[in-house]
């Protein structure tokens, strides 16, 4: 009978865990990989395909989010769809509207936006093979891990996962998320492949056009050596636990200590140093000797 009840309270108790790990506490910031994928689908490399499915390479769970709530009560503000002319209007039977001009739209049925198919929709096609040196970097997007979704897929995607691997090369293939068709590059990693999304080329601005109006006049010999020397003095392995969001730490400690009854203190803003003469303030930081700013900041 004791070993029941306590079979049933640590039931009860991962129960618990499991319901508390989708509102994780304001100092949790431990990453992990969702159990829900973002896409499921066909992998398909010619005539051989597999079964996989897209998972979210880096997560926002961490992230400190706020709702909005009436200070009169503390009740957390809902966001009706409401009807200039006729009022509130259920969520459910909403449409969607393409704007032509000001007030004229042209309407669009659920349905028939679900008619629009692509054979993208289900599968990631494999069309072309290409160098990493030749995407820049500014059409990287968002990165996934892609699974194998089925245990009879696995050996379809190591053959493809190991043919990329002897290539070297990217390959390119195009999927539909989230109603939209996106280009994406896979690449294998240890045992699986990592894809990331590929902004298309109307969504980049070209960098030529964002700095056109920069001067190309060249700056001062002594001054850009100055500069080198200072760079070689903080070079160093790309380290990310090194770097944490400073805010996002300033923002825990403000709810920590809320939460304690605290009574909060403004600081006084920090004076920003105007550079007055160039070449002094370079001397100055190659005389610091290497010294780099702390990456990392101690937690109270």
């Amino acid at each position: 009978m004791a070993a029941k009840k306590k079979a049933k309270t640590a039931r009860r108790k991962t129960a618990t865990r499991k319901i508390a790990g989708h509102h994780k506490p304001a100092n949790s910031n431990e990453p992990h990989l969702s159990s829900r994928p973002v896409w499921q689908g066909q992998l398909r490399l010619s005539l051989v395909s597999c079964p996989v499915a897209l998972f979210g390479a880096t997560t926002k769970a961490s992230d400190i989010s706020f709702h909005l709530l009436n200070p009169e009560t503390n009740n957390r503000i809902r966001m009706v769809p409401t009807d200039p002319d006729t009022g509130p209007v259920e969520r459910a039977d909403l449409v969607k509207g393409y704007e032509l001009a000001k007030n004229k739209y042209v309407v669009l049925s659920n349905d028939e936006l679900k008619a629009v198919k692509l054979e993208t929709t289900r599968t990631i096609d494999i069309e072309r093979f290409v160098d990493e040196k030749e995407i820049d970097r500014l059409y990287w997007n968002d990165p996934y891990y892609l699974k194998p979704n089925d245990d009879s897929g696995v050996e379809a995607y190591t053959v493809i996962r190991e043919a990329l691997a002897e290539a070297g090369r990217i390959a390119l293939g195009r999927v539909v998320m989230h109603t939209r068709e996106r280009l994406v590059a896979l690449e294998p990693e240890g045992k699986g492949i990592v894809v990331h999304t590929l902004r298309m080329g109307d969504e980049v601005i070209p960098a030529k056009e964002a700095f056109a109006d920069i001067p190309a006049s060249r700056p001062d010999k002594q001054m850009i050596e100055i500069a080198r020397k200072i760079i070689e003095q903080r070079e160093g392995d790309f380290e990310p636990e090194k770097f944490e969001d400073r805010y996002e730490n300033a923002l825990r400690d403000l709810i920590r200590r809320k939460q304690k009854g605290e009574k909060l203190v403004t600081a006084e803003p920090v004076e920003q140093d105007n550079v007055i003469d160039l070449m002094a303030a370079l001397k100055k930081s190659l005389k610091a000797k290497g010294e780099k700013p702390s990456a990392k900041r101690a937690r109270g």
